[in-house]
């Protein structure tokens, strides 16, 4: 079954269908080896991880592209892009469509906020006209019907923060009549809201969890309860940037303070050597070696065949 069949039937089942943010190809295989069904690409992860900035449209659409195409060819899950405001114009959005949709994602996140966006949980955005951002959907609608029917087109409305939740329902609803799949608040508040929207829009809600991270704007609210209430999907975007953060600032900090510049028997703050080689597959590109190389060579390489094991 292609990636993007499988994430459409997990969201349109309604079932609250759990997708943690990733932010490069490592984090991406650590989501899929911990058993999620599907990742996406968050783009407050990108922005750091690449840049060492804030969420601010900083990153280039070109940067962006590249990145999401290595994410999604190193897993077997379905990826989700990030796009951020599509690039441009309802034609800029729609070329960028159709290159997401060549590299393989199984679908994307696009935004109504006025370039250069910020993170959703930030203050001071802006949104476009909803009539604008309806044009980008359907011309992002247009390239999926024609490339992949199945591909997911994720609107996003920051308009809660700026009008409140009629309005943002309300661009939600004109956003899934244009082509979107799903439609997604940034920043809804309460479990209350989130009730009133799954009523109201005219197709599955996505909604965002930050778990253990103080200042998000969001009410934690029970993954069961969400697919008691019918919401599509359940995106917890930053979660994985922020863990990388604070075990870095930890264990470098630590090295830092150490009497001798080293931290001898402490494991505890790594994982071993063999450990993380046959997480990214060295095991596997030996044999592949040991297959189609000469093994005159592999013995100069390695030079007892036999007693390398990775």
């Amino acid at each position: 079954m292609k990636k993007t069949t499988v994430l459409r039937k997990a969201i349109m089942e309604r079932r609250a269908v759990v997708v943690p943010g990733c932010y490069d190809a490592l984090s991406a295989r650590v989501i899929e080896t911990c058993g999620f069904e599907a990742t996406q690409i968050s783009g407050f992860g990108l922005a750091a991880s690449v840049l060492g900035q804030p969420d601010v449209g900083l990153v280039q659409m070109k940067d962006i592209l590249d990145i999401s195409y290595n994410i999604a060819q190193a897993v077997t899950i379905p990826v989700m892009a990030d796009v951020d405001t599509g690039g441009g114009n309802a034609v800029n959005a729609a070329w960028i469509t159709e290159r997401v949709i060549m590299g393989g994602l199984a679908g994307m996140n696009i935004e109504d906020q006025v370039f250069p966006k910020r993170c959703g949980h930030m203050a001071g955005k802006e949104v476009i006209p909803a009539e604008e951002m309806a044009g980008k959907i359907r011309a992002c609608a247009s390239v999926r019907d024609q490339a992949d029917r199945d591909f997911i087109i994720n609107a996003r409305t920051d308009a809660f923060a700026i009008a409140g939740l009629d309005e943002a329902i309300r661009r939600c609803n004109l956003y899934l009549k244009a082509g979107a799949d799903l439609a997604f608040i940034d920043g809804i508040k309460t479990r209350q809201d989130v009730e009133q929207a799954v009523r109201k829009i005219k197709g599955p809600l996505s909604v965002n969890l930050m778990d253990a991270i103080s200042g998000m704007k969001t009410e934690l609210i029970p993954i069961p309860e969400l697919a008691r209430l019918g919401v599509g999907r359940v995106s917890i975007p930053v979660a994985s940037i922020m863990v990388t953060h604070k075990a870095l600032m930890n264990f470098f900090a630590a090295l830092k303070q150490a009497p001798q510049g080293i931290l001898p028997g402490q494991t505890q703050w790594v994982s071993s050597f063999e450990q993380f080689t046959d997480f990214v597959g060295l095991k596997e590109y030996r044999k592949m070696e040991e297959s189609y190389l000469p093994r005159e060579q592999m013995e100069e390489k390695y030079h007892d065949v036999s007693k390398i094991v990775g």
